[in-house]
């Protein structure tokens, strides 16, 4: 089958461009999916280190799981229907029944494998599995990032159908990977979604429409260069696609916000520090408020309560992950504590107030509008 069932050779050759995002991407999309946790979802901060660190772990799979592959993608314009109508069949039992079984595998399944991933968060979220729960959300992170991949939702998934051969691995990792540091957004809270089959559905066909978009961007850096190694190549690449591209990453770790928000709230929206549950970054001994004034524009306050001696690490970090000052770096006693930031090198715009005691992990989101 198609992408799946290639020889080895071919798989080990194709795997560079078969990564959606590239690990800096989905790092990135799955990171910043905390940007839109609204506030019932204020422990699940502490999910987010993990969330960045497995973001990839779905397509190291790959090499050892012969269904995993078709799981990362869908030629939804491979559908008669799809290119009659824009839709096709949404549950996986339809299509098949219209299509069979080889048609839609090889065709890729990427939708039904978020609704299948979604389902288990769910359900291990209902058995207050945590452990595994995590799990389960950093592949729903990775499988929500590949359906809004352009490239990953069309049958011309490398260019080969358009004469621009190889632009699934320039655009998605070498483009990226030159240009993580200008894909800035700010998220906007979590809903929930009422019908999670029709979401899927309705951000694939949103997104299939940039499929276009990047052959387009791929035709106008060729004529500014040759060589796609190139910084020009690169640099027009990015001028022609960072107008969808940022968005379509800001989509993407929103959807995965209100995913796992949904699945929290199927799952009787359980309490993830109840006694029994065994992640250390989920038993609280420390209570981060939140900073005070909020907007601001000079200084802010920082207060915290420690429930024991803990040595204290309190950041600000902007929006890319980098530490921007460290306000605490040293043992406190139990009790109430607090500090000022005055923020008087750095730009205007949300940074994150992260406080690690070793057991916990919080954080909370700062606005400053006082910068050069």
């Amino acid at each position: 089958m198609k992408k799946t069932f290639f020889s080895s050779f071919l798989l080990l050759a194709l795997s560079v461009f078969l990564i959606s995002w590239g690990a800096t991407g989905h790092s990135k999309i799955s990171e910043s999916s905390s940007l839109s946790f609204n506030s019932q979802m204020q422990d699940f901060l502490a999910w987010v280190d993990f969330l960045r660190d497995h973001a990839s772990d779905a397509d190291y799979r790959k090499d050892s799981d012969p269904t995993e592959g078709m799981k990362h993608y869908i030629d939804i314009d491979s559908y008669p229907e799809f290119v009659a109508t824009g839709t096709i069949p949404q549950t996986l039992d339809s299509a098949i029944a219209l299509h069979g079984i080889a048609f839609v595998e090889d065709n890729g399944i990427l939708p039904w494998a978020i609704e299948r991933t979604f389902d288990s968060l769910r359900n291990s979220m209902q058995r207050h599995d945590f452990t595994k729960a995590q799990f389960f959300a950093a592949d729903l992170g990775h499988y929500v990032a590949d359906g809004h991949m352009p490239l990953h939702i069309t049958k011309n998934y490398n260019g080969q159908l358009s004469g621009n051969t190889g632009i699934h691995s320039r655009y998605e990792s070498t483009m990226i990977n030159g240009h993580i540091g200008e894909i800035i957004y700010t998220g906007e809270d979590a809903t929930e979604i009422i019908n999670v089959n029709q979401y899927i559905f309705d951000y694939l066909y949103a997104n299939f429409i940039y499929c276009d978009s990047v052959i387009a961007a791929d035709n106008y850096a060729k004529t500014q260069s040759s060589s796609y190694s190139s910084a020009a190549y690169k640099n027009a690449l990015w001028a022609k696609s960072k107008s969808f591209t940022v968005p379509l990453y800001e989509r993407a770790s929103h959807a995965l916000a209100a995913l796992i928000y949904t699945a929290w709230l199927q799952a009787g929206s359980p309490s993830l520090l109840e006694s029994g549950i065994t992640d250390p970054l989920s038993i609280s001994n420390a209570f981060l408020e939140q900073n005070q004034p909020n907007p601001f524009s000079a200084s802010t306050h920082i207060s915290f309560t420690l429930k024991e001696n803990a040595k204290v690490l309190l950041q600000v970090r902007d929006i890319n992950g980098s530490t921007v000052a460290t306000l605490i770096n040293k043992t406190l006693p139990a009790g109430n504590q607090s500090c000022e930031w005055v923020p008087d090198t750095v730009a205007s715009g949300l940074y994150y107030l992260v406080l690690n005691t070793g057991k916990y992990i919080q954080v909370k989101k700062m606005v400053y509008s006082g910068g050069r």
